[in-house]
């Protein structure tokens, strides 16, 4: 089958998240298809929504939309309509199904899920201590995590932590380094501990290419090459170790290899959810 093109608009009258996450999750299921996305957001007056339609008629292309605007939706159907374009409020199912069960109408307020509320806050002070304890730093703070993430180097504990603070969750990661002990704080952690790891080659890849990105010498590159870092058997002696050490200790361990860093934390979320269960059971 021949490669198809589509121009794909996405308007939203927030920041786009949303909309990125949906055409994510539902054009990777195609697999003949070139998508040209055109992202328009923060769409909230009729100047802006002009300009919009304007892009759509010089680039023709179905169109997805979370504008909660009544009048500025219907502006826009209007003009897909005249275009002859197939536009998708995502929202509406949701939003409907929502009201009839509430019974209470939707405020169509724009950006109302990004308010400076408690939230929102507590997602800034997880970004903030996140930074603070990356890569083992400020260990003493670990009493104040809501998870400890544990790996060898290379092993996802960054990015992952990250992205469990976008949700608002405090994320301590601590390196595993084969002959150096790990900081007395683990095991004394009031919260979960868990570690993530990979198979050998693909941490072997990982690792060479985080090399090549730090600007190695060619020299220098060809003997770190042949050290323990990419060394094969070495690696998978790290990693066994690191295993080891995490199942003495009882802590539950993440494989990560064919894992996105979204899979990575929900795996995590729901370990967490787990360790609170069996905290909150009382002993028999």
């Amino acid at each position: 089958m021949s490669e198809q093109r589509l121009n794909l608009h996405l308007v939203s009258d927030a920041t786009g998240e949303t909309l990125n996450a949906i055409a994510r999750a539902t054009v990777v299921q195609f697999e003949h298809v070139h998508i040209t996305y055109h992202r328009w957001s923060l769409v909230r007056t009729r100047f802006q929504l002009h300009r919009v339609i304007e892009g759509i008629e010089t680039e023709p292309g179905p169109v997805l939309t979370t504008l909660v605007e009544r009048g500025l939706f219907a502006d826009l159907l209007s003009a897909c309509q005249r275009l002859g374009v197939a536009v998708v409020n995502v929202l509406d199912p949701v939003l409907a199904m929502l009201q009839e069960q509430i019974g209470e109408q939707a405020m169509s307020r724009p950006g109302r899920q990004y308010v400076l509320d408690a939230d929102y806050f507590r997602r800034i002070d997880a970004m903030h201590f996140v930074i603070s304890h990356d890569d083992g730093q400020a260990q003493p703070g670990i009493a104040e995590a809501d998870v400890v993430l544990v790996g060898v180097s290379r092993s996802s504990k960054t990015p992952t932590s990250f992205y469990l603070a976008n949700r608002g969750i405090k994320a301590a990661n601590v390196p595993l380094v084969p002959g150096i002990d790990p900081p007395p704080e683990l095991f004394t952690a009031r919260c979960p501990v868990i570690g993530l790891t990979l198979d050998a080659p693909s941490l072997i890849d990982i690792r060479r290419h985080r090399l090549r990105l730090i600007g190695v010498g060619q020299g220098a590159a060809i003997r770190q090459d042949r050290g323990e870092y990419v060394d094969e058997e070495k690696v998978k002696s790290e990693l066994l170790w690191a295993r080891r050490l995490c199942t003495e200790r009882g802590w539950p361990v993440v494989d990560v290899t064919r894992r996105s860093i979204e899979e990575t934390a929900a795996a995590i979320l729901q370990l967490m959810e787990n360790w609170h269960q069996r905290q909150a059971t009382p002993a028999p």
